[in-house]
């Protein structure tokens, strides 16, 4: 069973920074994709971005375009998503989840998630 380890949610201001990592472990040779999705209160899981396990070149949501980064450590089978220029509204908890499909962007389509790491942004 593949499982995903989140760490490094927190409180930070406005303005600030945070990387977030995703341990994935257990049988990924199937997997293809690794993402990061968010949630709100009250709203569905969003896509934040999305690796292609393995390699290869990320996607990423608008409103993560140019602020998040999506990398990769292959040797630790870690994900991380570094945060820049955080904002309020990017307040939500933040999933790690790994699919054996290609449809990155669409969360009903993960296989495994981990249990989320909480995010707050405060203005």
């Amino acid at each position: 069973q593949v499982q995903l380890t989140e760490s490094g949610g927190g409180l930070v201001q406005a303005g600030d920074s945070m990387k977030l990592s995703c341990v994935v472990s257990g049988p990924t040779l199937r997997l293809k994709f690794v993402g990061w999705f968010r949630q709100g209160s009250g709203v569905e899981r969003k896509l934040v971005a999305a690796t292609p396990w393995g390699g290869g070149s990320a996607e990423y949501s608008d409103f993560a375009r140019g602020r998040f980064i999506v990398s990769t450590d292959s040797g630790l089978n870690t994900v991380y998503l570094q945060m820049t220029n955080l904002k309020p509204e990017d307040t939500a908890v933040y999933y790690c989840g790994a699919t054996r499909n290609y449809a990155y962007d669409v969360a009903g389509t993960y296989d495994y998630w981990g249990h989320g790491t909480q995010v707050t942004v405060s203005s």
